[in-house]
């Protein structure tokens, strides 16, 4: 695929629902070694075709509640890395996929979503300057 039409360059984070988001933090910091920010867990890694630059991926507990998710009814969210953010959002409404809300633009990252067939929201993440400093010790 043509670079300027955009593209999918990896998996960016999952995002789960979660009753007890406190515990389930530890859990995962304590079990598996998962570094927190406050938000969620960040891995670093560098970027295959500029091994200069760093990339990251998240996991990120939500709240039970959290409307964010939605219109997906399911109880996790992936999100994708891209590079063409704004061509990639292009060709898939040609393709007849439907964007969910507006482009958010942030100084980390810009932002947009789709729905799969099966209705799993994906989070499109076009990543903007360096990954955050984790700290693992934080709670």
């Amino acid at each position: 695929m043509p670079e300027k039409l955009g593209k999918v360059t990896g998996l960016g984070g999952v995002f789960v629902k979660s009753n007890n988001t406190k515990s389930l933090v530890a859990w995962y910091r304590e079990k598996l070694g998962f570094p927190f920010d406050g938000y969620g867990s960040s891995f670093l890694f560098r970027e295959n075709e500029e091994p200069n630059k760093l990339g990251y991926n998240v996991w990120g507990p939500f709240k039970h509640d959290t409307t964010y998710f939605e219109p997906s009814q399911k109880d996790f969210m992936i999100n994708l890395r891209v590079e063409g953010l704004e061509s990639l959002l292009a060709r898939l409404k040609a393709e007849g996929v439907e964007q969910i809300g507006e482009v958010e633009k942030h100084d980390y990252g810009h932002f947009a979503w789709i729905i799969d067939p099966e209705g799993t929201k994906i989070e499109l993440w076009e990543q903007i300057g360096e990954p955050p400093i984790v700290d693992n010790k934080a709670l």
